[in-house]
């Protein structure tokens, strides 16, 4: 891989050494026909009199390897402009390399992609970047908590069985099981393997989804009981988890888990009524409970996705758990 630089205020800086303590280091993640937000949002910085280094990804993977960059880099502060997706990437890069500062960097978030729903918890709009930065300038941090899903030894991809150990994999909002997930990968097919605009793409999933597979045997063991059930989804959330699991917060040091079985049409749709509504919950094919930690012993093929990021490794067995605090985040 060749040399990699950095933009830094108008002109072009080396990342060989560590980055100065007081400079920010950002990612920008490209939203399609975005890049006069973008123009605009890089002026205010300036206009605010923020020191910074940023670097534009050339996809949404590429990002866990420029966040991984920054912090061998040193850089104490590290901001994604982008959605959920972006963060997510960003906190696996931080999360598997070491800083030569022994410090992580904190993370912060500018929302700029299709999902920013860990960006909708803490107050962030997309549409008042003014305000986001006047509110990361404050530097008011929070240790939250991070998930983290660890594989089987070998997990199998697209192109096969891989015998290479899978890393750990972090999320920040929560990792979705079945109906969630595939909605994401047809959204993903949708918008960057026939080039269909994000609203387009949104509509052409949901009319898909109604050819997939909706119901998934799902086993897992938690607090000392195990349970296997025929389900839609579940979800395992450190935040809101898009609204299937509303009541959970990322510093509780606690998983909340909501399991939908898989309902008869017209409850589909009322449940979807809930959802929109923020009443999910009472749905009566819900089940939820809290935990710090789940082994999950098989999900029969279902599609998997993390914070928004679709997972395409084929995982069946694989345990989650919480590390309460283990990162700062920088909020309101």
């Amino acid at each position: 891989m060749g040399e990699i630089h950095i933009q830094t205020n108008g002109y072009t800086s080396n990342t060989g050494g560590v980055s100065d303590s007081g400079i920010w280091g950002i990612i920008y993640c490209p939203k399609e026909g975005q890049s006069r937000r973008w123009n605009k949002i890089r002026n205010y910085l300036g206009e605010q009199g923020v020191q910074f280094d940023f670097v534009q990804s050339e996809s949404p993977g590429s990002v866990e390897r420029l966040a991984a960059m920054m912090t061998r880099s040193g850089y104490r502060t590290l901001i994604i402009v982008g959605g959920d997706a972006a963060l997510n990437y960003a906190l696996n890069g931080i999360m598997n390399t070491a800083s030569p500062t022994g410090r992580r960097p904190a993370l912060g978030v500018i929302p700029n992609g299709h999902g920013n729903d860990f960006a909708h918890y803490w107050g962030f709009q997309e549409n008042d970047y003014k305000s986001t930065v006047l509110h990361l300038l404050k530097r008011r941090t929070r240790r939250i908590d991070i998930g983290v899903l660890h594989p089987s030894p070998a997990a199998r991809t697209d192109e096969g069985i891989s015998h290479l150990p899978v890393p750990d994999l972090y999320f920040l909002n929560c990792i979705n099981i079945g109906t969630v997930a595939s909605i994401i990968n047809l959204r993903r097919k949708a918008r960057f393997r026939f080039g269909l605009p994000a609203p387009v793409s949104h509509l052409t999933s949901a009319f898909l989804l109604l050819f997939q597979r909706l119901n998934f045997k799902i086993d897992f063991s938690l607090n000392g009981e195990r349970f296997k059930r025929r389900a839609m989804m579940l979800c395992i959330g450190s935040a809101h988890g898009y609204g299937l699991t509303p009541s959970a917060v990322p510093y509780n040091g606690q998983l909340d888990l909501s399991m939908v079985s898989t309902p008869q049409l017209t409850q589909l749709f009322h449940g979807l009524w809930l959802l929109f509504t923020g009443r999910f919950l009472r749905h009566k094919d819900i089940r939820v409970w809290r935990t710090r930690h789940i082994d999950v012993h098989s999900v029969s093929g279902a599609d998997i996705s993390l914070d928004g990021r679709y997972l395409h490794q084929e995982l069946d067995t694989f345990s989650i758990e919480i590390m309460p605090e283990e990162i700062e985040f920088l909020i309101p």
